[in-house]
């Protein structure tokens, strides 16, 4: 036993001080930052530092997205539904803002700048917020409290303040998948326990954002719900520059994956080619189109087996007597790992298309379960409960049910399954979809009750708020299955040249979710004020039926799971060459460091 141990320990000491090619710094990587002296890269203690990282900074957007439904109906005096589609078309813009994150990182700037840059441009965005709301908006007054009215905002104060939520859609959302992504870069793919190590850390990325949005759905939004909206922006705007400060300290201990290029033209190229060669017969896969060696033609990327998904796209590889005179042109042949990674984007698209539906869920959260909670009893004793604050359970689900996946889910799937994970990122995902429907039918349920609870001429109903904690915490469930799967999946099947691309489309799905809720708001409201009626969400949500919404979005996600479990079968994973490793120089690495550097 102990001779195991000790060969065992041999063997990741061996890995720990390998460094991996594939153009980024790996597990063992060692910095002489001084003779004698050598610092060690990666790993867990720089991955917990970009969980840190998270934790804050998503501390800082919730500080203003959590009540920013509120903020518009109190201070900008906009409409319930109005104001419902500004939050729905700006978190929209958030997660959408993701793709220019990713696109940047893997094809320009790399993860280190990109996470660099769009961080300092949300502490402007938050700066900003806090300079127009203090002198433009709420003019000292301490309005916005839900009894104080506040004044016409200035059309200066109105102007600075879209630019300044807008920054920080831009800012928060270029961070987001890219950190993710830097994150899983710190660990060894040659030690086979990275996969774990990845598992665990996007688990615990999810958890970590969690964490610091519990802040701002508890502490922050009591203070901004009394009218101290400055304030909570102020706590926002200084655990962004925390954030980044605490970023830039590892700046010479994190591994880095070089940019790999645009991957736009590589795709495109796939498919020019490929009609151009419409007429040909693809080669059988001994003969096509693949450079030599263990590294692929691009930059930083792992060569992938060929698969037998989309066979057209494999004449794109096919070598014909014309390729064989003059010099390669990669618009008339590709190589095989090129075709792949087109057909791994093809191949993802579905299987994300299926994921939208519930990010409509998830949005509700942040706009009709506020205001559901808001024209309800939420005064315990004399303290009042903010309406906002009620996420606050769904954070605590989350919380709690990521320990319960790990330690009671995962165990018992793996005895029935085989699987070493449990359950299979599908599976994960399909799940989150089905308790996501479930949540939607509590919240109907709990929209019929309080309904029945509204006295006649009473703004609000005698029901109390907490009947919302199921819906609450069935999303909060539901999220740590399908948003930690869609992670897990997105990053693991996306070829190396776009890693950052397949962390993006997690926070992609939450855009179009939320341009889907506002679309759906206004198609529903469209319909149902055709007769000169108040409409399913009018502005007094007591004379609407927004409990016909919520079972409209349970029954669309039920469609929608049926055509997910379909695309699911359907689906063939990437198959990466993982035969031999390539051994990358400490020149390299150092090269790589002061190119970021200088």
């Amino acid at each position: 036993m102990d001779a195991i141990e000790h060969s065992t320990d041999e063997i990741e000491k061996k890995a720990d001080e390998e460094i991996i090619s594939f153009g980024k710094i790996e597990s063992g990587n060692e910095n002489q930052h001084s003779p004698g002296k050598r610092k060690k890269c990666g790993g867990w203690e720089l991955a917990s530092l970009l969980l840190v990282n998270q934790g804050l900074a998503t501390l800082a957007f919730f500080g203003v997205g959590v009540n920013l439904v509120l903020f518009l109906t109190r201070v900008l005096d906009q409409d319930s539904a109005v104001a419902a589609n500004n939050v729905s078309k700006w978190t929209g813009t958030v997660y959408l803002c993701s793709l220019i994150g990713a696109f940047l990182s893997d094809s320009y700037w790399g993860r280190y700048f990109t996470c660099a840059i769009f961080q300092l441009i949300l502490v402007l965005g938050l700066g900003l917020l806090s300079f127009a709301s203090w002198f433009f908006l709420i003019s000292h007054t301490g309005c916005g409290d839900g009894m104080k009215l506040c004044n016409t905002p200035s059309s200066v104060g109105v102007v600075m303040f879209y630019l300044s939520i807008y920054l920080i859609a831009l800012g928060y959302g270029g961070h987001q998948p890219t950190v993710a992504t830097l994150g899983a870069d710190q660990f060894d793919d040659s030690n086979p326990n990275a996969v774990i190590s990845k598992a665990a850390f996007f688990s615990s990325f999810y958890f970590a954002l969690n964490v610091g949005s519990l802040f701002s759905n508890t502490i922050l939004v009591y203070y901004e719900d009394s009218g101290k909206w400055t304030l909570g922006f102020l706590v926002s705007f200084g655990a962004a520059i925390i954030a980044l400060l605490l970023y830039l300290s590892g700046t010479s201990r994190y591994r880095y994956v070089k940019a790999s290029g645009n991957p736009l033209p590589r795709v495109a190229q796939v498919f020019v080619a490929a009609y151009r060669k419409w007429g040909v017969t693809p080669a059988t896969v001994d003969a096509l189109y693949e450079v030599e060696g263990t590294e692929s033609a691009i930059k930083g990327s792992r060569k992938i087996l060929h698969s037998n998904d989309f066979k057209f796209l494999d004449k794109a590889a096919t070598i014909t007597s014309m390729d064989l005179h003059g010099p390669n042109n990669p618009w008339k042949l590709c190589t095989v790992t090129q075709v792949e990674e087109a057909k791994c984007v093809l191949k993802m698209l579905p299987i994300w298309l299926c994921t939208i539906i519930y990010s409509v869920i998830f949005t509700q959260m942040a706009s009709l379960f506020v205001e559901q909670g808001d024209v309800m009893a939420s005064k315990l004793k004399n303290f009042r409960i903010p309406a906002a604050s009620m996420s606050a359970f769904d954070i605590c689900s989350v919380l709690i049910w990521t320990g319960v996946y790990r330690h009671v889910v995962v165990p018992v799937s793996r005895s029935l399954t085989g699987n070493p994970k449990g359950l299979t990122e599908m599976q994960r995902m399909g799940t989150g979809l089905i308790i996501g429907m479930i949540a939607m039918v509590a919240a109907g349920v709990t929209e019929i009750q309080r309904l029945k609870s509204v006295s006649p001429g009473s703004k609000k109903s005698s029901l109390s708020i907490f009947w919302q904690v199921p819906q609450y915490v069935l999303v909060g469930a539901s999220e740590v299955f399908m948003y930690v799967g869609q992670l897990e999946f997105f990053n693991g099947q996306a070829p190396d040249g776009i890693k950052s691309f397949g962390s993006s489309l997690c926070m992609a799905s939450m855009s179009l979710g939320n341009y889907v809720s506002s679309l759906l708001i206004n198609i529903v409201m469209e319909v149902t004020t055709r007769d000169g009626g108040p409409g399913w969400i009018p502005d007094d949500l007591n004379d609407g039926r927004t409990d016909r919404f919520y079972f409209l979005i349970a029954g669309l996600t039920a469609v929608d799971f049926i055509i997910y479990v379909y695309c699911a079968k359907w689906y063939n994973g990437i198959n990466l060459d993982t035969s031999e490793n390539v051994i990358q120089s400490e020149e390299q690495r150092k090269e790589v460091l002061a190119s970021l550097m200088s």
